[in-house]
């Protein structure tokens, strides 16, 4: 099963909608987590640890922390980047084919766009 986090500033709109749709999508946000209030290496560390691919709108540097982690040789459960003023509904979709149509093998060590 597909689990996600949710940085710190990910937008609680598009994790509504999804959860309107998917009820059961396993989505958890950093503020509820241990590692709420860490750096950025330090969530990407924590995500990939518990099997969790990682939802951010922080495209100038969360990117650069995950390609770097990969450079690295350090595993990751995946990284979904969504820029600000990607389309919700679109996200929202994408989300949800994520969530319905792959494993979470699929996306280990990928750094995405959303939407696609």
């Amino acid at each position: 099963m597909v689990r996600f986090l949710a940085d710190e500033n990910f937008n609680g709109r598009i994790l509504r909608g999804v959860r309107r749709v998917n009820p059961d999508a396993d989505i958890l946000r950093v503020q509820e987590s241990p590692v709420y209030g860490a750096s950025d290496p330090d969530v990407l560390e924590w995500a990939a640890r518990e099997g969790r691919i990682l939802l951010t709108h922080d495209i100038d540097t969360m990117i650069g922390f995950a390609n770097a982690r990969l450079k690295a040789g350090q595993p990751m459960a995946g990284l979904l980047a969504v820029h600000d003023d990607a389309p919700f509904g679109q996200v929202i979709d994408d989300l949800l084919a994520i969530l319905g149509a792959s494993e979470p093998h699929d996306w280990d060590n990928k750094v995405v766009f959303l939407p696609f």
